[in-house]
């Protein structure tokens, strides 16, 4: 069984998984949320979930640097309650500061171009929301 990890976004919802032992991270990809049609971010979902046969979910929640809970931080706990009564899968909220800095400074030392740093951004994010946990629970 595997652990998924979340970056959710107004936009878009970065996703990564775990090997099958729970030791390292892989980006899976980047969901594109629609606006018109958000059951269908739901769906896509559900499908990953199901192929990757996942067993938990971990989701960023970005704190202020203070460490109090703004806007972005209050969407992502209600985006995880929904996670657990969809799936009826436990869930973990992970602090995910400054993870998309270090995902962007990782892409640019990878020498990535910014076109295409911007497509896998959320990817990475996620990546290292899932991995920081991981290791923290090892």
């Amino acid at each position: 069984m595997r652990t998924l990890g979340l970056d959710v976004g107004t936009k878009t919802i970065g996703v990564a998984a775990s090997d099958e032992l729970g030791w390292t991270a892989q980006g899976v990809e980047t969901i594109r949320r629609d606006s018109e049609n958000p059951e269908s971010d739901w769906q896509k979902l559900k499908k990953l979930i199901t192929e990757l046969e996942i067993n938990k979910v971990v989701v960023g929640l970005p704190k202020n640097m203070n460490g109090t809970i703004g806007p972005s931080g209050v969407a992502c706990q209600q985006f995880a309650e929904e996670v657990k009564e969809r799936f009826g899968l436990p869930v973990i909220m992970w602090d995910e500061r400054l993870t998309t800095v270090a995902a962007e400074k990782m892409l640019i030392a990878a020498d990535m171009s910014r076109k295409k740093r911007k497509k896998v951004i959320d990817k990475m994010a996620a990546v290292m929301i899932l991995q920081g946990y991981l290791d923290s629970s090892s």
